[in-house]
């Protein structure tokens, strides 16, 4: 096995591992096989695709160059020379949300890990020395993750501020590694003592769900953040500020190169430095306490309440023509909603799919008056909405449990036709229409209910787009059929399927200037979607 640079930089510890009891050349040995596992997640082939992936690349690594691209968001705040406090709790509130977050959903997986249990449990290894080489193994992707967020600005503290500047803001930055890996630990101790496995796993999937939408929204911070320069910042402590562990690190600076004396910022600053090491403490006295309950991981809750659909069937009659195609839509719903994998993938296109629209209007009304915008024809951008539509159409191909897709070939059908319109109606109707509708709702608060004819038009051009993204990208590929790691081989395609949103978008603006033109078009497009959801 290869003898990573995290494993010599961690020998540099090892008298500290000695004096702590654990033994430190049998952890190092679980070290190094965990990195390499960590090396092996993406399978060398792909079903029957002969697809070869590289065992020695890191998906981990490869990704760091987003989280670079976020530490600028933190480079302006740096500048700032009004105040301390203010700014530098601004940046170590978005170094700990970024954290976080990643903590949660890029290491849950190496925190909660259970799978060496039956191995490791059953030879003469120490409990000690296995927390330890999990902690450690988590240690190292923190350090990369946070010194990839920090590098640019680190570099820029220590040219423009100075060398105590930069030195206070690195001791800093460990003090909130070590914060946040322990505060993360706890939160899982907690959830898992009051709720099953597949509580966590729900939690975990959220987690990951925002901090993909997060970092789409942070490349808009990084433009406006350049806009606080000239702003003059203000703070001052109270008492409820003891709850926020950024205005902690940020009181430090206060303290140390300000001169600030206030009783509120000393207490801050003290909090910042005894919060870590005591959380540490808590950790290690809970640790029995919490290996016992990582049992739950391994575990399936199997008392589900049963809910109420909430469609009626006379609603699914109505949009499914035949009980076969009716059959397919509760199962495309069931699907969508129990797939952790599927809403992973489809969930931030959701979000971002709700809020461009507004990113657009908001960003006119700094040229602009409301009024002015709500008398224009700037609902349009809810074409914009439709951006979801690739990436989900693409995303019905794949399940995490694929290999049952032999099903679809047993079944006493001459083709496969109404498993396609079912699962795609059970997508509009599931995921695209309540974007559509909340969209449509506050557009027309805020362009008059005239527009109700345009919003038709729209969901009738959607619906079109619908089924030439399927079949664009889909073909006759059963729903639900390959595995998620297929997913990249369809990259290409995919970006072309957003080109028609722009043109679907220039016909209507341009029917808007001709008399009766909406109308027309309505129909035109109502007879177009006969034509082709009969013929999919």
């Amino acid at each position: 096995m290869k003898n990573y640079p995290s494993l010599k930089f961690v020998d540099l510890f090892k008298r500290l591992f000695l004096f702590l009891g654990v033994d430190y050349p049998v952890m190092r040995k679980i070290l190094q096989i965990k990195l390499t596992m960590d090396r092996r997640r993406v399978p060398t082939v792909f079903n029957e695709q002969n697809k070869k992936i590289n065992n020695d690349s890191n998906q981990f690594l490869k990704s760091l160059w987003v989280y670079a691209f976020l530490g600028l968001i933190l480079v302006p705040f740096i500048l700032i020379r009004d105040s301390y406090i203010f700014p530098m709790s601004l940046v170590y509130g978005v170094l700990m949300f970024l954290l976080m977050t990643s903590m949660i959903s890029d290491f849950s997986q190496v925190l909660l890990d259970i799978r060496d249990k039956n191995i490791l449990n059953t030879k003469p290894v120490e409990k000690r020395t296995i927390n330890a080489a999990k902690i450690v193994h988590v240690g190292i992707y923190m350090f990369i993750l946070t010194a990839t967020i920090t590098m640019i600005p680190l570099t820029v503290s220590l040219l423009a501020r100075g060398v105590p500047f930069f030195l206070l803001f690195l001791s800093q930055i460990i003090l909130i590694d070590l914060l946040v890996v322990v505060v993360t630990a706890l939160l899982y101790m907690v959830i898992l003592k009051f709720f099953d496995g597949e509580k966590l796993k729900d939690i975990i999937n959220y987690v990951q769900i925002a901090l993909s939408l997060s970092i789409v929204v942070g490349y808009q911070l990084v433009i406006r953040s350049f806009e606080f320069f000239n702003l003059d910042f203000g703070f001052h402590a109270q008492w409820w500020q003891i709850f926020l562990p950024p205005v902690w690190y940020g009181a430090m600076f206060e303290v140390l190169l300000g001169q600030n004396r206030d009783v509120y910022i000393i207490v801050f600053s003290i909090l910042a430095l005894i919060v870590p090491f005591v959380s540490i403490f808590i950790y290690i006295k809970a640790i029995p306490s919490f290996e016992r309950n990582l049992e739950k991981l391994s575990s399936q809750s199997t008392v589900k309440k049963k809910r109420k659909p909430l469609l009626g069937s006379w609603f699914v009659k109505l949009i499914c023509s035949s009980k076969e195609e009716r059959t397919f839509f509760f199962f495309a719903q069931k699907m969508m909603k129990n797939e952790r994998q599927f809403k992973l993938k489809v969930y931030p296109s959701f979000g971002l799919s709700f809020i461009i629209p507004f990113i657009l209007i908001f960003n006119e009304l700094r040229t602009s008056s409301f009024t002015e915008i709500a008398d224009s024809r700037y609902y349009l951008s809810i074409y914009f909405a439709a951006m979801m539509i690739p990436t989900i159409v693409l995303m019905l191909r794949y399940s995490q449990s694929h290999k049952g897709s032999w099903i679809f070939r047993a079944l006493p059908l001459e083709n496969l036709s109404p498993l396609y319109r079912g699962t795609l109606k059970a997508f509009m109707v599931k995921l695209y229409f309540p974007v559509f509708t909340l969209l449509s709702i506050l557009f027309m608060v805020i362009f008059s209910v005239n527009i109700f004819l345009d919003l038709v038009v729209v969901w009738l051009a959607s619906s079109i787009f619908v089924v030439l993204c399927f079949k664009s990208v889909n073909g006759k590929v059963p729903p639900f059929s390959e595995s998620f790691e297929m997913t990249q081989q369809e990259t290409g395609k995919m970006f072309l399927m957003f080109l028609p949103i722009p043109l679907l978008f220039g016909i209507h603006f341009w029917m808007t200037t001709m008399e009766y033109g909406v109308i027309g078009y309505a129909v035109v497009l109502f007879v177009v979607n006969w034509i082709l959801w009969r013929k999919l």
